[in-house]
């Protein structure tokens, strides 16, 4: 399984990254040995994760999240923790949606 992930930093900023285990993932973010962008923004908390059915649609899914605006992240993240932490379907957009 594969899964694209976001994390909220100490600042409140997001990263978003791929990965095949997303908890151990964060587990390396706030070890200090994940991104350069965490290391210094530790600890950072898993917000989202959305499954994906291969790598290569996880990570077009990585580059189209991180074109969105912070505000449309937020959103995403909002309708993600309520439905649980894996529950959104992939390709689901929340700009679509009204706030």
């Amino acid at each position: 399984m594969h899964f694209v992930y976001i994390v909220r930093c100490r600042d409140g900023s997001f990263y978003i990254g791929y990965a095949r285990d997303p908890r151990a993932r964060v587990r390396v973010h706030n070890s200090g040995k994940g991104a350069r962008y965490t290391s210094g923004r530790r600890p950072v908390r898993l917000v989202y994760s959305e499954a994906c059915e291969s790598r290569s649609h996880a990570l077009k899914r990585e580059h189209e999240l991180k074109q969105w605006p912070r505000k449309k992240k937020q959103a995403l993240v909002r309708l993600g923790s309520d439905r649980g932490p894996t529950r959104v379907r992939p390709g689901f957009d929340p700009g679509q949606t009204t706030l």
